[in-house]
């Protein structure tokens, strides 16, 4: 059972720069692929960004393509999402999770979330 928790959240003027971290319980999670989803207020959760358990593979949603990257780190069980140029439209509750089988589309374990609020 692999347990993941978030950090990093916090507010943010537009144009401004977070970093969010996830730490996985279990060395485990290097077989995974690892991804951001978010969720803001009155809308569904939509996935950010995915990367491949070799790490040689990462995908991002269109809104976010050019502003956020994401990278792992295996030895420490750790994935990231460095978010630049933020917007108010980036609000939201960013969850991280973990996917064995697919490329993101069916994490079978989820973080509990950050917030992130882009405002000035």
């Amino acid at each position: 059972q692999l347990q993941l928790v978030e950090s990093g959240g916090g507010l943010v003027q537009p144009g401004g720069s977070l970093r969010l971290s996830c730490t996985v319980s279990d060395s485990s999670v290097r077989g995974y692929a690892l991804g951001w989803f978010r969720q803001a207020p009155g809308k569904e959760r939509e996935g950010v960004s995915c990367i491949s358990s070799t790490n040689d593979t990462t995908s991002y949603a269109n809104s976010v393509k050019g502003r956020f990257t994401i990278s792992r780190d295996n030895a420490k069980n750790m994935v990231f999402l460095h978010m630049n140029d933020l917007k108010p439209e980036d609000t939201a509750v960013y969850y991280c999770a973990a996917d064995l089988f697919y490329f993101c589309s069916a994490p079978g374990y989820w973080g509990r979330g950050t917030q992130v609020t882009v405002s000035s």
